[in-house]
């Protein structure tokens, strides 16, 4: 028996803190595997569609529980995770609205935005919208922090310079991953959320 399959069963017969957690992580991943489906069937459905940008600020904060930041992305046990939003938002209130009141990893999260790169603070994540892609912002990254930056796009060339893209197809949101992008920051993206996504470029799946 292997040591994940033995953790398994004793998560399952002890629902005690550890349970706990996992319970949420895997409250988590659901929610990354339903949003987007949920997000087409109301549309065809015909009420009232979830926004592709209400879906993608649910993505944002999901992905800080299956990333793990170097030691020095933090400076105390209450520093917040530090969401980004790059260039024009295309968010509004919408993802102030999704994470106010949430935590991951016991941290609080807070937002802000740069209009510009040279504008560019320290951010645990940093949404670069499509409207962006012209800019390479990891290189802004580079320049003023080095690592420690989830860079996360919209399209699949926006892995070229960052670790994560929302690809549309269809009414659908696939996750992309640039594994290469991810490692240079320092970053440690878990197999759990890996399981949910494409490796960039396409046919490095077996990468996972």
């Amino acid at each position: 028996m292997t040591a994940s399959k033995k953790l398994d069963r004793r998560s399952a017969r002890s629902p005690g803190p550890r349970g706990r957690r996992g319970a949420g992580r895997l409250a988590v991943i659901a929610l990354l595997v339903a949003a987007p489906a949920f997000l087409a069937a109301r549309d065809s459905a015909g009420a009232q569609p979830v926004h592709e940008y209400q879906v993608k600020a649910a993505f944002l904060h999901g992905f800080a529980r299956f990333v793990e930041w170097p030691a020095e992305a933090f400076s105390s046990p209450e520093d917040p995770i530090v969401i980004g939003v790059a260039g024009e938002d295309p968010f509004g209130e919408t993802l102030d609205r999704a994470v106010a009141g949430r935590t991951a990893q016991g941290r609080r999260f807070v937002v802000r935005r740069f209009r510009r790169a040279e504008q560019l603070g320290f951010c645990h994540i940093l949404f670069v919208g499509a409207a962006e892609n012209g800019w390479d912002w990891r290189a802004a990254l580079r320049e003023r922090q080095g690592y420690g930056t989830l860079t996360v796009g919209e399209g699949a060339e926006s892995l070229r310079t960052g670790s994560i893209a929302f690809v549309l197809e269809g009414r659908r949101i696939q996750l992309m991953v640039n594994l290469e992008a991810a490692s240079e920051a320092r970053l440690r993206i878990s197999s759990r959320l890996l399981a949910l996504a494409r490796i960039w470029p396409t046919g490095r799946e077996g990468s996972r």
